[in-house]
């Protein structure tokens, strides 16, 4: 269910307001069908898999009988497949030889509905291709293989084909993976065409798409002036010039470095991509907004990353404001990790993974159960409690910070009468259900769980957390949970408090028929 309009359907919603994650949007966003551009280094993934019975009696290596052989695009390709899985109208541009590879790539690109017109093949490019041999469920080796160089007439064709590809695009998607494709004669078109710091369109500016740069060196795509670059934590540090350190304080340096990341990319807005630790949003202020990464087990999962920036892309494409683009991709991700192989999230995965959400608010017993076995671990735990019941970028944004106070965070959703006892006789806009699965959806909580009483106080005695956040102009002193936290020794915290977008304001400008408050 929409949290932001009580009897919209899907269809009427704004997207530029939504904030939340509801099972609907993904299909709303490929109702969209933004057309995008992925241009880069597209290759064939290779997943073969057998037996190991013996040792060759060359070497001290084990010998794997083949017994299956599978093939998947890889790099922009992958990107661009996630693209077209989610409902983008998808052209991809990049160079492949005439070899087998780049045959078989070329076909599982077209099979899947992607535009390959300015995909140029040349007789003298070696495809790029990576064979991972496993067996067991493990991972072996991965044998590359790659032109030692980019014949110079295949990259005019690229380059010369630059203008009609990006032409009337909602989206330019650049992946470099540094193999030469994207070399200065593509680079230069790019910029002519799109502009950014150079000539044509301003960055941001009318008449320009959205320009995403997936890089592992930005820094030549600064002068393109792209709204959104995604590197990952080792890439991030080369930027800096400087090792990371690990644990939660490597999500401290990177936001302490923000004013660094943008400049060197020239971008408008970074996304560092922290593998286990989900992500971090950067801009002008530092750390915009934060996603957390859903543990899995699965060891051959791969091109996550590719499925995480073709969700994005596509969210901001379709309007969704960044920080829920960020959260939506992120989920996209959470849902191919969990499978073998090069694989993509479509549609329908990503909606019936956020429709997953509905049925998980856990009751308090079953929730002590589980605190006990994080505190086992040695893990912290923070409790926040709330009506959540239209959710905006107020709420996301003190969830976020409350889930940086430890490692776990639970929220504690007010019951239905109980909202109606606390807001009056129209609220909640949304049943606890619907709340329920919104919140959970969001990749910062982990669990949630609904209460009846006045106040929080005897699910605080209940469980007990380390600490127990706030959000709104309060001091420890002014609630009635403080007592009941202090007295096994937990701490309160007091939380930003967004006053323009608090939840009577939105529903209030609902009610009212209002369209979106102006940024202020």
């Amino acid at each position: 269910m929409n949290p932001a309009a009580k009897d919209a359907e899907p269809g009427q919603v704004d997207l530029a307001n939504q904030q939340a994650l509801a099972d609907w949007l993904p299909g709303r966003l490929a109702a969209e069908q933004p057309a995008v551009l992925v241009i880069g280094d597209v290759m064939l993934d290779g997943w073969w898999t057998g037996s190991i019975e013996r040792m060759c009696r060359e070497a001290p290596a084990p010998v794997v009988d083949i017994n299956s052989r599978g093939a998947a695009p890889g790099g922009a390709a992958n990107t661009a497949m996630n693209l077209a899985a989610l409902g983008a109208r998808v052209a991809v541009a990049g160079i492949i030889g005439t070899d087998a590879a780049g045959v078989e790539l070329r076909d599982k690109l077209v099979a899947a509905g992607i535009d390959v017109r300015y995909l140029q093949s040349h007789p003298d490019m070696v495809t790029t291709t990576k064979i991972r041999i496993s067996s067991g469920g493990q991972v072996l080796l991965r044998m590359d293989d790659s032109a030692t160089a980019v014949p110079p007439d295949a990259l005019a064709a690229l380059a010369a084909s630059v203008r009609d590809a990006v032409g009337r695009r909602s989206a330019v998607l650049v992946c470099d993976y540094g193999t030469g494709v994207l070399a200065e004669p593509v680079r230069a078109a790019l910029l002519a065409v799109l502009g950014g710091t150079g000539p044509g369109p301003a960055a941001g500016g009318p008449g320009r798409p959205l320009v995403v740069v997936d890089s592992h060196d930005p820094r030549p795509w600064a002068q393109l002036g792209p709204d959104l670059v995604t590197p990952n934590a080792q890439e991030a540090a080369r930027l800096l010039g400087c090792r990371l350190p690990e644990g939660p304080e490597r999500v401290d340096a990177v936001a302490a470095a923000a004013p660094a990341l943008l400049a060197a990319t020239g971008s408008r807005a970074v996304v560092v991509t922290l593998d286990r630790d989900g992500t971090v949003l950067l801009g002008p202020g530092g750390m915009a907004h934060r996603t957390w990464a859903r543990p899995a087990a699965e060891k051959q999962a791969s091109g996550a990353g590719d499925t995480f920036v073709a969700a994005l892309t596509l969210a901001i494409a379709g309007g969704l404001p960044l920080a829920a683009g960020l959260d939506l991709a992120q989920a996209a991700a959470d849902v191919v990790v969990h499978q073998p192989g090069t694989s993509v999230c479509s549609t329908g995965q990503l909606s019936r993974y956020l429709r997953a959400f509905a049925d998980t608010a856990l009751g308090a017993d079953e929730l002590l159960r589980q605190m006990e076995l994080h505190r086992a671990e040695g893990q912290r735990i923070v409790l926040t409690n709330g009506c959540f019941d239209v959710l905006h970028s107020g709420h996301t944004r003190y969830l976020s910070q409350a889930r940086q106070l430890g490692d776990v965070l639970v929220v504690a959703l007010n019951s239905d009468d109980s909202v109606r006892r606390l807001k009056g006789p129209d609220r909640p806009i949304n049943n606890v259900a619907d709340r329920a699965a919104v919140v959970a959806a969001l990749s910062c909580v982990d669990y949630v769980t609904v209460f009846d009483t006045p106040t929080a106080a005897p699910l605080i005695r209940h469980l007990r957390p380390e600490v127990y956040a706030k959000g709104g102009d309060y001091t420890p002193e002014m609630l009635a949970e403080t007592p009941a936290v202090e007295e096994y020794g937990g701490r309160v915290a007091i939380l930003d408090y967004v006053a323009e977008r608090s939840t009577t304001t939105v529903v209030n400008r609902i009610r009212d028929g209002e369209g979106a408050a102006t940024n202020r």
